[in-house]
């Protein structure tokens, strides 16, 4: 996380006025706070404040202005992120802003940022395009991207004769994660063939019919037969309703979702999945910090990754700041 952040550090130093005695460092947060991956959102909020703290050393101030975090609501909708950006930037005056959750609704938000020739952290949205043919020069992440993800999973998808059907959201985040994936596959020289792919609605509940589809279209392949599903929020498909959802279930590779989902594919035998970051593998101060504070206010319940990313984003803020606030070497 700490690389992360100083990574971005260099463009976001442009981003907040210097000097002493000054009014509030004013950060909106947006997110998608209402809607099925409200707890993603949660997670990011939690991670963000509690970035803050760190990198603070709990003052919560940045060469001594106050931290202001104004959290907005867009509930999964482009329209309403791009709105409260324009609030957060016209409006409200923030000096960064950081979001949001879903893809598409984080596309929307990417020229509003050109338009004020203000800074945006992506985080958590995943798609391509955000950093890719939709980016503007005021726009960084902290974020991983769906190409990442499709190169984690590509690498175990090396052996002859794999047979793939996928099964995705049909929105910003399902599409570019199945394109990620076939540029993925080629990246490391697997001879896996995606054979079919299947695109459903955010809101699909009954898996059945897209199920189907995918068995008719794997049925008569040879060798092994892998379904790679790209789904976020509840429910996924590995977890839906339906005789052939059930089928699906024995034949799936999933990932990439929080701990409480995860914990739910254990009673499926051969699912496997893989996922950026869990709790107790990094072995460094800032992630030993990260879980005994998260514990702690928590109920003992340790953190997941959307928490990673937010304080990953507020970890880039600050130390921004900091690198703008210092004295300029003289030549």
């Amino acid at each position: 996380m700490l690389r992360r952040s100083i990574l971005v550090a260099a463009g976001l130093a442009l981003a907040l006025p210097a000097g002493a005695q000054q009014p509030p460092i004013k950060i909106a947060l947006i997110y998608g706070k209402t809607g099925p991956l409200e707890a993603y959102a949660r997670q990011t909020e939690a991670g963000f404040m509690l970035g803050l703290e760190y990198a603070t050393q709990g003052t919560m101030e940045i060469g001594g202005r106050k931290i202001q975090v104004i959290l907005k609501d867009d509930q999964l909708k482009p329209d309403l992120a791009k709105a409260a950006l324009e609030q957060a930037y016209g409006d409200d005056k923030v000096d960064i802003a950081v979001g949001t959750t879903s893809s598409a609704a984080a596309l929307a938000m990417l020229p509003v940022a050109e338009e004020y020739k203000k800074l945006l952290i992506v985080e958590p949205a995943v798609a391509d395009q955000i950093t890719g043919e939709k980016w503007n020069r005021y726009v960084f992440r902290t974020s991983r991207n769906s190409t990442q993800d499709a190169l984690a999973a590509a690498a175990t998808l090396k052996d002859e004769n794999i047979s793939i059907a996928t099964l995705a959201q049909d929105y910003a985040f399902g599409r570019d994660g199945v394109a990620s994936m076939k540029d993925a596959l080629a990246a490391v020289g697997s001879k896996a063939k995606i054979v079919h792919e299947e695109y459903a609605p955010q809101a699909t509940t009954d898996f059945t019919a897209p199920a189907q589809r995918i068995f008719d279209a794997l049925k008569d392949k040879p060798g092994r037969k892998i379904v790679v599903v790209v789904w976020a929020g509840r429910p996924s498909a590995a977890q839906a309703d339906g005789p052939q959802a059930r089928a699906l279930q024995d034949r799936d590779r999933a990932g990439r979702n929080i701990l409480p989902v995860m914990a739910g594919w254990k009673q499926f035998p051969g699912l496997e999945g893989a996922i950026y970051y869990y709790w107790g593998f990094p072995k460094n101060p800032v992630n030993d910090w990260l879980v005994t504070e998260y514990k702690k206010k928590n109920n003992g319940a340790p953190p997941d990754f959307f928490v990673a990313g937010g304080m990953a984003a507020a970890m880039a803020i600050v130390e921004a700041s900091r690198r703008r606030a210092a004295p300029t070497p003289r030549s």
